[in-house]
């Protein structure tokens, strides 16, 4: 799962990181509010931890944001207020689960999986398929036509975000951020070079599914028979 830290406590941002790192989760981190609406709005992110007392924009004027613009991501929302005006302040505005600090490693862990099981929230599944394609996610096997192609890890993370958005044009920023993250310092010309490659891997399995680009946009996942 790749979650966004919203919070200008950068110590604590570094050791949230790596705590939810330790447990597989893949993190990025933002210490604004400006920043934090961008970056939920790229659609890159399966759940937002949100500090609710920030500097330039707080957590509330953020969530309301986030949630005027019909972004439906997993929202826990921090805060080192208690009161129970100020829990249901934070609901209200969107908040999906609220958590106090100073919170333990292990309570935060369970909201995020106790937001998992809930319908719709994010998707748990281990194998994606497109036309005739099918993606196991833990082995990262692709298969088609009876063939198989096991992808990288990188080619992996590629692949299964076009499958989650099947015919829907992702853009390049989009796709850095769910891929190789917002503190990558990946090269440009590196997402041609893995698109280049997934689309090979397609016409060796003998899918009908092409990755077409979007010139001036992106890429977008679609039947390649269909023009």
């Amino acid at each position: 799962m790749r979650i966004l830290i919203v919070e200008d406590d950068r110590e604590l941002c570094s050791a949230l990181k790596l705590q939810l790192s330790a447990k597989k989760h893949t993190v990025d981190c933002c210490h604004a509010g400006s920043e934090a609406i961008y970056l939920a709005m790229s659609g890159a992110y399966d759940l937002i931890l949100l500090d609710r007392m920030l500097p330039e924009l707080d957590g509330l004027a953020i969530l309301k944001a986030i949630r005027q613009n019909h972004i439906t991501i997993p929202i826990i929302l921090t805060t080192a207020l208690s009161s129970v005006d100020d829990r249901i302040a934070g609901l209200d505005c969107g908040a999906d689960d609220y958590l106090v600090k100073p919170y333990a490693i292990e309570e935060l862990l369970a909201r995020i999986r106790a937001l998992s099981r809930r319908p719709l929230a994010f998707s748990d599944q281990t194998c994606l398929s497109f036309l005739d394609i099918q993606f196991d996610m833990e082995a990262r096997i692709l298969t088609c036509n009876e063939k198989e192609q096991r992808l990288s890890k990188q080619k992996a993370l590629l692949m299964e975000f076009f499958l989650r958005n099947p015919g829907k044009t992702l853009t390049r920023e989009q796709i850095f951020l769910r891929v190789w993250g917002s503190e990558s310092a990946v090269e440009d010309g590196n997402l041609d070079t893995y698109i280049y490659f997934l689309r090979k891997h397609l016409r060796s399995l003998g899918s009908c599914a092409n990755i077409a680009t979007v010139h001036g946009m992106g890429y977008r996942l679609e039947d390649g028979n269909v023009s």
